[in-house]
């Protein structure tokens, strides 16, 4: 883990790498267990990953923790899930104060349990001045809801008299989006071994660049984020020019 961690170059590193952890449920089906089990154990994945992040000097990651779709699976799952979020917030603030990270939640968050928003709010307040390391967490989020409710606000501000019509262009749509303070991600991460993007951050993703891991998430440790991040510096990133252009600059 040293040696991969030695080969990364601090003044490259993504200033934001987002995360769709994918593979709970397999996890746990390959040990007999029932899908929450894989979840409990994916806790473990998500301090490895944020810790290594701080540490390397990552300012921002966001980790798809619930989305939109994610309403429609067994009850019994989501109730198990919410339970899982309360203990893990409980458990995890102090380390998040003493370790200078922020917290944000992005997504509807008023579809989710009343005890849960309060407990959140409470979180994001306590961690408001920490400046180490923004952690993003993506609740009952998805990417079509964010993009139609922006272009919902949008009718009705331009509806109002708020905004011209005719101002409106990517940056100002960017601002009607839950991550309106947010840079757009550098890297994103998908475990698992699946090839999609789920519906996830599907307007801030334009230029990301992605890696497939196909580890499953409660086996994703520090190393493979190393990994990732070593395979990131290696590409070239174009925005849409060319090799020869990027030279001459």
């Amino acid at each position: 883990m040293t040696e991969l961690k030695d080969n990364i170059n601090k003044s490259k590193l993504p200033c934001h790498i987002a995360i769709i952890m994918d593979g709970n449920g397999r996890w746990a089906r390959e040990r007999g267990s029932h899908r929450i089990f894989g979840h409990q154990n994916g806790v473990t994945a998500v301090k490895e990953s944020v810790e290594a992040a701080g540490e390397l000097g990552v300012k921002y990651m966001t980790l798809f923790a619930f989305s939109k779709e994610n309403w429609f699976r067994p009850q019994e799952e989501i109730d198990a899930l919410m339970q899982l979020m309360i203990s893990t917030i409980n458990s995890e603030t102090e380390t998040l104060i003493k370790n200078n990270v922020r917290l944000l939640v992005i997504g509807d968050i008023q579809s989710l349990p009343v005890n849960i928003v309060k407990k959140l709010n409470e979180v994001i307040e306590l961690t408001r001045e920490n400046i180490r390391l923004t952690l993003v967490v993506a609740l009952s989020y998805g990417a079509r809801w964010e993009i139609a409710d922006a272009a919902k606000r949008i009718a009705e501000d331009v509806n109002s008299g708020k905004l011209e019509k005719d101002a409106i262009d990517e940056k100002i749509f960017s601002e009607y989006l839950v991550t309106k303070n947010i840079p757009d991600p550098e890297l994103l991460i998908r475990t698992s071994g699946e090839f999609r993007l789920s519906n996830f951050l599907l307007w801030q993703i334009a230029y990301s660049e992605m890696y497939f891991s196909p580890t499953l998430w409660p086996d994703f440790r520090k190393e493979d984020l190393y990994k990732a991040i070593i395979d990131f510096q290696k590409r070239e990133r174009r925005f849409g020019k060319t090799s020869d252009q990027l030279k001459c600059e």
